[in-house]
Protein backbone atom coordinates (compact mmCIF):
# COMPACT_ATOMS: atom_id res chain seq x y z
CA UNK A 1 0.00 0.00 0.00
CA UNK A 2 2.40 3.16 -1.34
CA UNK A 3 -0.28 5.27 -0.49
CA UNK A 4 1.44 4.95 3.67
CA UNK A 5 4.62 7.18 4.02
CA UNK A 6 7.10 6.75 6.71
CA UNK A 7 8.25 8.96 8.62
CA UNK A 8 11.80 8.58 10.47
CA UNK A 9 12.17 10.61 13.13
CA UNK A 10 15.67 11.57 13.63
CA UNK A 11 16.18 15.28 14.97
CA UNK A 12 17.60 14.77 18.58
CA UNK A 13 20.37 15.66 20.13
CA UNK A 14 21.38 11.75 21.43
CA UNK A 15 22.71 13.60 24.86
CA UNK A 16 22.78 10.67 26.92
CA UNK A 17 24.44 8.60 24.09
CA UNK A 18 26.92 11.29 24.14
CA UNK A 19 27.30 11.44 20.30
CA UNK A 20 24.85 11.51 17.49
CA UNK A 21 22.93 8.52 17.07
CA UNK A 22 21.81 8.57 13.97
CA UNK A 23 25.94 8.82 12.71
CA UNK A 24 27.12 5.47 14.95
CA UNK A 25 27.70 2.55 13.12
CA UNK A 26 25.55 0.16 12.49
CA UNK A 27 26.77 -3.10 10.62
CA UNK A 28 28.57 -1.70 7.46
CA UNK A 29 26.78 1.60 7.46
CA UNK A 30 25.26 4.29 10.35
CA UNK A 31 22.25 3.55 12.16
CA UNK A 32 20.56 5.81 9.66
CA UNK A 33 21.33 4.71 6.61
CA UNK A 34 20.56 1.09 8.33
CA UNK A 35 17.52 2.57 9.25
CA UNK A 36 16.33 4.18 6.03
CA UNK A 37 16.99 1.07 4.15
CA UNK A 38 14.98 -0.73 6.29
CA UNK A 39 12.09 1.15 5.50
CA UNK A 40 12.81 1.38 1.88
CA UNK A 41 12.49 -2.40 1.54
CA UNK A 42 8.86 -2.08 2.45
CA UNK A 43 8.74 0.07 -0.98
CA UNK A 44 6.74 2.75 1.03
CA UNK A 45 8.01 6.66 0.43
CA UNK A 46 10.20 7.50 3.16
CA UNK A 47 10.60 11.06 5.00
CA UNK A 48 13.30 11.76 7.53
CA UNK A 49 12.59 14.43 10.16
CA UNK A 50 16.12 15.78 10.73
CA UNK A 51 17.37 18.72 13.29
CA UNK A 52 20.50 17.87 15.28
CA UNK A 53 23.51 18.10 13.85
CA UNK A 54 21.70 17.05 10.30
CA UNK A 55 24.89 19.29 8.73
CA UNK A 56 26.80 15.83 9.27
CA UNK A 57 23.81 13.62 8.87
CA UNK A 58 22.46 15.33 5.33
CA UNK A 59 25.84 13.74 3.17
CA UNK A 60 24.84 10.26 4.09
CA UNK A 61 21.16 10.48 2.90
CA UNK A 62 21.97 12.28 -0.61
CA UNK A 63 22.15 9.09 -2.48
CA UNK A 64 19.06 7.31 -1.18
CA UNK A 65 15.84 8.33 -2.70
CA UNK A 66 13.86 9.53 0.14
CA UNK A 67 12.71 13.09 1.58
CA UNK A 68 13.96 15.00 4.56
CA UNK A 69 12.76 17.95 6.35
CA UNK A 70 14.64 19.89 8.90
CA UNK A 71 12.85 20.37 12.18
CA UNK A 72 13.66 24.33 13.57
CA UNK A 73 12.15 23.17 16.37
CA UNK A 74 13.95 20.24 17.52
CA UNK A 75 15.52 21.50 20.75
CA UNK A 76 11.88 21.32 22.03
CA UNK A 77 10.69 17.93 22.10
CA UNK A 78 9.45 14.74 19.65
CA UNK A 79 6.12 16.28 19.39
CA UNK A 80 7.70 18.97 17.18
CA UNK A 81 9.19 16.57 14.64
CA UNK A 82 6.29 14.54 14.52
CA UNK A 83 4.62 17.92 13.92
CA UNK A 84 7.29 18.65 11.20
CA UNK A 85 7.01 15.34 9.73
CA UNK A 86 3.30 15.31 9.68
CA UNK A 87 2.88 18.68 7.73
CA UNK A 88 5.80 17.66 5.41
CA UNK A 89 3.91 14.61 3.98
CA UNK A 90 0.77 16.35 3.57
CA UNK A 91 2.45 18.61 1.46
CA UNK A 92 4.01 15.57 -0.58
CA UNK A 93 1.28 12.66 -0.49
CA UNK A 94 -1.95 14.92 -0.06
CA UNK A 95 -3.95 11.79 -0.92
CA UNK A 96 -2.39 9.52 1.60
CA UNK A 97 -4.32 7.20 3.34
CA UNK A 98 -2.44 7.22 6.57
CA UNK A 99 1.49 7.56 7.98
CA UNK A 100 3.64 5.07 9.84
CA UNK A 101 5.72 6.83 11.92
CA UNK A 102 9.09 5.20 13.47
CA UNK A 103 11.96 6.07 15.47
CA UNK A 104 16.00 6.04 14.59
CA UNK A 105 16.68 4.34 17.55
CA UNK A 106 15.09 1.74 17.72
CA UNK A 107 17.14 -0.83 14.95
CA UNK A 108 16.08 -4.37 15.35
CA UNK A 109 12.67 -3.57 13.68
CA UNK A 110 12.38 -5.06 10.79
CA UNK A 111 10.61 -5.50 7.62
CA UNK A 112 8.54 -8.07 7.98
CA UNK A 113 6.99 -6.13 10.94
CA UNK A 114 6.63 -2.78 9.35
CA UNK A 115 4.53 -4.78 5.89
CA UNK A 116 2.55 -6.29 8.88
CA UNK A 117 1.32 -3.06 10.33
CA UNK A 118 0.65 -1.84 6.74
CA UNK A 119 -1.17 -5.15 5.66
CA UNK A 120 -3.52 -4.84 8.88
CA UNK A 121 -4.06 -1.55 8.24
CA UNK A 122 -7.86 -0.49 6.87
CA UNK A 123 -7.95 2.77 5.52
CA UNK A 124 -11.28 5.52 6.18
CA UNK A 125 -11.83 3.38 9.52
CA UNK A 126 -10.01 5.90 12.41
CA UNK A 127 -7.73 2.90 12.97
CA UNK A 128 -3.86 3.48 14.83
CA UNK A 129 -2.01 0.44 14.40
CA UNK A 130 0.51 -0.14 17.22
CA UNK A 131 3.21 -1.94 18.11
CA UNK A 132 3.33 -4.11 21.12
CA UNK A 133 6.26 -5.69 23.12
CA UNK A 134 6.52 -9.06 24.52
CA UNK A 135 6.41 -7.42 27.96
CA UNK A 136 3.02 -5.54 26.87
CA UNK A 137 4.33 -2.00 26.00
CA UNK A 138 3.03 -0.51 23.25
CA UNK A 139 4.30 2.53 20.72
CA UNK A 140 6.15 3.23 18.01
CA UNK A 141 6.00 2.05 15.07
CA UNK A 142 2.62 3.13 14.80
CA UNK A 143 0.15 3.63 11.85
CA UNK A 144 -2.22 6.68 11.86
CA UNK A 145 -5.16 7.31 9.64
CA UNK A 146 -5.29 10.37 8.09
CA UNK A 147 -8.16 11.69 10.39
CA UNK A 148 -5.34 11.66 13.20
CA UNK A 149 -3.08 13.93 11.35
CA UNK A 150 -4.74 17.44 12.55
CA UNK A 151 -3.55 16.32 16.04
CA UNK A 152 -0.74 15.01 15.32
CA UNK A 153 0.30 18.35 13.36
CA UNK A 154 -0.46 20.60 16.54
CA UNK A 155 2.05 18.30 18.74
CA UNK A 156 4.31 19.83 20.75
CA UNK A 157 7.20 19.80 23.88
CA UNK A 158 8.04 16.46 24.69
CA UNK A 159 4.54 14.77 23.68
CA UNK A 160 4.90 12.10 21.37
CA UNK A 161 2.27 10.06 19.56
CA UNK A 162 1.25 7.73 22.25
CA UNK A 163 -0.40 10.84 23.49
CA UNK A 164 -2.58 10.59 20.57
CA UNK A 165 -3.48 6.91 20.12
CA UNK A 166 -4.08 6.62 24.18
CA UNK A 167 -6.79 9.24 23.66
CA UNK A 168 -8.19 7.60 21.26
CA UNK A 169 -7.69 3.69 22.81
CA UNK A 170 -11.09 2.33 21.65
CA UNK A 171 -9.73 2.42 17.96
CA UNK A 172 -6.01 1.06 18.83
CA UNK A 173 -5.27 -2.39 17.34
CA UNK A 174 -2.00 -3.49 18.80
CA UNK A 175 0.28 -5.91 16.73
CA UNK A 176 2.77 -8.44 18.60
CA UNK A 177 6.35 -8.07 17.60
CA UNK A 178 8.60 -9.89 20.16
CA UNK A 179 11.75 -7.64 21.60
CA UNK A 180 12.51 -5.67 18.66
CA UNK A 181 10.91 -2.43 20.15
CA UNK A 182 14.36 -2.44 22.24
CA UNK A 183 15.80 1.36 21.94
CA UNK A 184 18.89 2.76 22.86
CA UNK A 185 19.36 5.73 24.64
CA UNK A 186 23.08 5.19 26.03
CA UNK A 187 26.49 3.53 24.95
CA UNK A 188 25.62 0.59 27.47
CA UNK A 189 22.54 0.02 25.65
CA UNK A 190 23.75 0.49 21.66
CA UNK A 191 26.39 -1.63 22.60
CA UNK A 192 23.83 -4.47 23.77
CA UNK A 193 21.83 -3.84 20.96
CA UNK A 194 24.95 -3.84 18.51
CA UNK A 195 26.58 -7.14 19.82
CA UNK A 196 23.11 -9.28 20.48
Amino acid sequence: MNNIPIILLAAGASRRMGQPKQLLPWGEQTLIEHQVNILLTTGHPVVVVLGSCAEGIIPKLKDLPIKFTMNENWEKGMGTSIAAGIKFVEQLYPNCKGVLITLIDQPLVTTTHLNKLSETFEPEKQEIIVSQSESGWQGVPVLFDRCYFDELSKLNGKQGAKTVFRYYSQHVNAIQCGDILEDMDTPEQYNALKNN
